[in-house]
């Protein structure tokens, strides 16, 4: 008898009905080829102060009726408090040098199908539909059956907002979409038979390999001193309390490019080994999470 019960024909004998669950999963998989989602490339660009400021992500997918076709022009809101596009007299606030807009559109209030369009019927090219709030940056295709002319896209509220937020403040974006990377759920269901049969495996192993000592995660334990290290990069950049009559309060300086608000006195900003200088309530999360200087990409680790 070996430890935990476990003989070497009690081994044969798992191994022989793990081989068989695998065969099972197998030929259970259906041939069913479903409906194809497609995500959606959005690169988005706006302008703050002199700087051009440009980003390019795998943000959304393509709705379910929508064609696969790449889209571009500076992004509308809808006018009023109401962002969701439900009334059918609802306007948009289109740039008047704009010869192609983007309908930015909250989730919510009416169908899909109403809310492309409204927008379409406005004129707009191509319509971004942003998810509820909480839902961070989930998306999932939408059914517009009734508007499968128009090129419509969802993206998550994280995203929404942050399009959102920047408009408002009168910022003028523009959106490229372009087609992506093709999805197909049936595979779900490969994934799922593959997990079923890996968990079995990893379980029975697990308990057959129990009493080996643990190897501790050496990666966790950069994790903690790359993050250490950063702590300590950040406490020794300069501070400096802005005062009436800085350079940098004149009205033609540029703002903090992390939360776009203009420096005022008093304000504590806080000075990278590049020069380059922001809020410190809106630098020091930004160094955590990445390391580096919004502007220059200057790693605070490696000067």
């Amino acid at each position: 008898m070996s430890l935990l019960g476990i003989t070497p024909s009690t081994h044969s004998s798992v191994s022989s009905r793990l081989w068989r669950l695998s065969i099972f999963l197998l030929l259970g998989l259906p041939d069913s080829k479903g409906k194809a989602i497609w995500t959606a490339h959005l690169n988005i660009t706006f302008q703050v102060g002199n700087r051009v400021v440009s980003e390019l992500g795998e943000s959304g997918v393509f709705g379910n009726h929508s064609p696969l076709e790449r889209v571009s022009g500076a992004v509308a809101l809808p006018e009023g408090w109401n962002q969701n596009a439900c009334n059918p007299m609802t306007n948009f606030s289109r740039p008047e040098q704009a010869d192609s807009w983007l309908a930015l559109i909250e989730r919510g209030g009416c169908t899909f199908t109403h809310k492309i369009n409204v927008a379409a019927e406005k004129g707009a090219n191509g319509v971004i539909i942003y998810n509820y709030p909480g839902t961070g940056n989930k998306v999932f295709p939408m059914s517009h059956q009734g508007a499968a002319n128009t090129v419509a896209v969802m993206i998550g509220n994280l995203k929404g907002m942050q399009l959102l937020y920047l408009i408002q403040k009168g910022v003028h974006v523009t959106v490229i979409i372009e087609v992506g990377r093709v999805h197909m759920p049936w595979l779900s269901h490969y994934v799922m038979s593959l997990f079923t049969f890996l968990a079995a495996t990893v379980a029975y192993l697990f308990l057959y390999c129990a009493w080996r000592p643990r190897a501790p995660n050496s990666s966790i334990i950069r994790r903690r001193h790359r993050k250490a290290d950063v702590k300590k990069a950040i406490s020794r950049l300069q501070l400096r309390v802005l005062q009436e009559g800085d350079k940098e309060l004149e009205p033609n300086e540029d703002s903090c490019v992390v939360c776009f608000d203009m420096y005022k006195p008093q304000d504590v900003v806080r000075v990278l080994t590049c020069k380059h200088f922001f809020h410190k309530a809106c630098i020091d999360p930004w160094l955590l999470a990445h390391r580096t200087c919004p502007m220059c990409k200057c790693d605070i680790l490696k000067t």
